[in-house]
């Protein structure tokens, strides 16, 4: 048995199931592998999960596809390279109250927006903005992450980037309203997130043993799509006690299982998508045009 470890991007939820799944029915067991499941609220965040990738503290890292960018165009490059794609269709957006009157992009102008720190992430949202016919002129804080979803909540942020498929099944549950607004609508081209992220020395040298934790992986993700019981059972093991308390879980994993795609497509990346997305970065002068010439990502481990 073979002890791989991979770092969550959140506490665990429902993006996070197929892993889950694949873990709890002995997926990866089956395949000679000790999946170890680390979660950022054990150590609050101090440390992403890219960080956690380049120290070696995990061979597998889940994010956003910019830190396969960040991670390759670094001081200290780390030869990063995204192998599994967990959602087909974008599920994020940038949300705020209804009872705010924030009903278009343009109106966040002076407003307080609640900040992850992501790469890119306030350029993006000043993009929307500007898109929509705003100046882009955002007050942007930088709360704690694991607590961003409350200050939005608790009024003391305007807006911020949630999952549709986790926190707006929670405010759908507590008859809370948001106006949301996803980065499509507003003519972003944004990549694929999350995503699984591993070194291409690694892939390289572990090609077969990590062609068979993808498998894996997408078997779970698969699995939740028809056993809908089964998967609930399987999530609510790992969530936090606040996620049990406020979220409908057979509903957020119905909302999210049909865009982990089919037996066809499930955790596969599309090259014309990446490209959209790296030519809007290097368009609006956030990456030089190296990128466009950089492996990111790859599909070979479903071969």
């Amino acid at each position: 048995m073979i002890k791989l470890k991979l770092a969550l991007d959140w506490t665990p939820n429902v993006n996070h199931i197929g892993f889950l799944i694949a873990k709890d029915l002995r997926f990866y067991h089956q395949e000679g592998i000790d999946l170890e499941i680390l979660n950022p609220k054990d150590d609050n965040y101090a440390m992403t999960p890219g960080k956690k990738l380049e120290l070696d503290m995990a061979d597998f890292a889940i994010a956003p596809f910019e830190t396969a960018i960040s991670l390759n165009n670094k001081a200290n490059q780390v030869d990063a390279i995204a192998i599994y794609a967990i959602l087909q269709k974008d599920l994020s957006c940038i949300a705020s109250l209804k009872s705010s009157n924030i009903t278009s992009p343009s109106l966040l102008d002076a407003k307080t927006y609640a900040s992850y720190k992501a790469r890119y992430e306030d350029h993006i949202v000043k993009e929307m903005i500007k898109n929509d016919g705003g100046e882009g002129d955002l007050n942007i804080v930088y709360p704690d992450k694991l607590g961003i979803w409350n200050t939005l909540l608790n009024g003391q942020a305007d807006a911020t980037w949630i999952f549709d498929n986790w926190e707006g099944i929670e405010a759908s549950g507590k008859n809370i309203e948001l106006n949301k607004f996803t980065l499509d609508d507003f003519n972003i081209p944004y990549g694929y997130s999350p995503i699984v992220l591993t070194k291409k020395e690694n892939l390289i040298k572990h090609k077969a043993l990590y062609s068979n934790f993808v498998k894996s992986t997408k078997k779970g993700f698969l699995f939740a799509q028809d056993n809908l019981q089964e998967s609930t059972r399987i999530l609510k093991r790992y969530l936090t006690d606040y996620d049990l308390e406020n979220i409908d879980l057979e509903k957020s994993i119905s909302f999210t299982t049909p865009h982990f795609g089919t037996e066809l497509n499930c955790g596969i990346m599309r090259k014309e998508r990446v490209s959209n997305f790296l030519e809007w970065l290097v368009n609006k002068g956030l990456e030089d045009k190296v990128i466009l010439e950089q492996r990111l990502f790859t599909n070979e481990l479903f071969d």
